[in-house]
């Protein structure tokens, strides 16, 4: 069974890399294709040495610095790569994998971790925050993404059976593109992490600093807790902002590296999380340490948290929600065992991860060569 791994593009090692991490774990002769290939060596230990076959895009100008300026050629690159030669095609995609080009005696499978966002559920977000809802440049992104929309309705036939990473990504690829799919939540690597029972008195949140994560909320919220202290991790274009907003209470790191963001992880009284997420790997990283989460009861979220179990859910992105939720945790904090927090993580590992999916595959590339 010869196999070709699409994923969109290697520029770092996050959430959709360990999915192809893994498939190259149950598919290890696979080959491996993207747009391009930026990873760092640091990033790219997961290849285990293996080589990235990349699209024209790799040796465009500027695409090692921002290879999203070419957006618009997204589908013609990735319609470019040449398939016939494999029999399964596992796509990873957030993007325009889900598009590749195969044949009618080929297997398509796509893990989706979710349409494209940009172009649909946060396309009006998107403009706004970009400054990009009025003017001749604003024109001309509308216009991109309105084609990017009718590009990516048109090619969901193309794969055979859909995966999404979460019941809330199902739901997205039903609405937009009338398929039905598999749910397998993304790998979590629960074993690098230790439970800690005895716990600090400070809430945490870790985050990529951009709009729609939110942290500015969660900071905003406890400038009117002051009492309380919060530590917030990550990087981003929104650093300088979430600064402006903190208050003493209130202590920004920034990027930490592995080791120093999961000692703080194990040791939060409770982790915070704001944003409506795909699924949601760092809260599962946080119950994984006992570490109770308080988080919007939307996106993955919502099936990731247990509301009195392993954490607090709140209904709405305001920071009066996420006040009234942490006084709620504060008053029933004592209900809470790091043991059992932790073994709600135990579903969502790498483990469970890949049998899933070698089974779901398995089955499906039996149903379809032997048909």
């Amino acid at each position: 069974m010869k196999t070709a791994i699409v994923h969109d593009w290697f520029t770092t090692y996050a959430g959709s890399e360990r999915c192809v991490e893994s498939f190259l774990k149950i598919w290890d002769e696979a080959e491996i294709f993207g747009l391009v290939d930026f990873l760092s060596d640091r990033n790219r230990k997961f290849l285990k040495g293996k080589k990235i076959n990349t699209s024209f895009i790799q040796n465009l100008p500027f695409a090692k610095k921002n290879h999203r300026i070419y957006l618009p050629i997204f589908p013609l690159a990735i319609e470019n790569f040449d398939f016939s030669g494999f029999n399964l095609v596992i796509s990873s995609s957030h993007a325009v994998a889900k598009g590749s080009l195969t044949n009618s005696e080929q297997l398509h499978i796509c893990y989706c971790h979710t349409p494209m966002r940009y172009a649909w559920d946060l396309y009006h977000q998107y403009l706004k925050e970009s400054n990009l809802d009025s003017g001749l440049k604003g024109f001309l992104v509308k216009k991109t993404l309105h084609k990017l929309r009718i590009w990516d309705s048109s090619t969901a036939n193309r794969v055979d059976y859909f995966i999404a990473n979460s019941n809330h990504i199902a739901r997205r690829i039903k609405k937009i593109y009338n398929r039905e799919s598999e749910v397998i939540n993304p790998p979590v690597d629960v074993n690098n992490f230790t439970c800690e029972s005895t716990k600090e008195k400070y809430y945490l949140t870790i985050s990529r600093l951009v709009q729609y994560k939110k942290v500015n909320l969660i900071v905003e919220a406890f400038a009117q807790m002051k009492d309380k202290k919060l530590i917030v991790i990550g990087d981003g274009p929104d650093l300088k902002k979430i600064k402006s907003s903190a208050s003493k209470n209130i202590e920004i790191m920034g990027y930490l590296n592995f080791q120093h963001m999961s000692e703080y992880l194990k040791k939060a009284k409770a982790f915070v999380f704001a944003a409506e997420e795909d699924f949601g790997i760092v809260m599962v990283e946080a119950l994984a340490c006992g570490t109770p989460v308080i988080a919007l009861q939307r996106g993955g979220a919502a099936e990731i948290i247990e509301n009195h179990k392993n954490g607090i859910l709140f209904k709405e992105q305001t920071k009066e929600s996420i006040i009234n939720a942490v006084n709620e945790f504060e008053t029933t904090s004592e209900k809470f065992d790091s043991a059992e927090i932790s073994n709600t993580a135990r579903k969502f590992s790498r483990e469970v991860f890949e049998e899933k999916m070698k089974n779901f595959v398995n089955k499906k590339c039996d149903e379809f060569f032997n048909r």
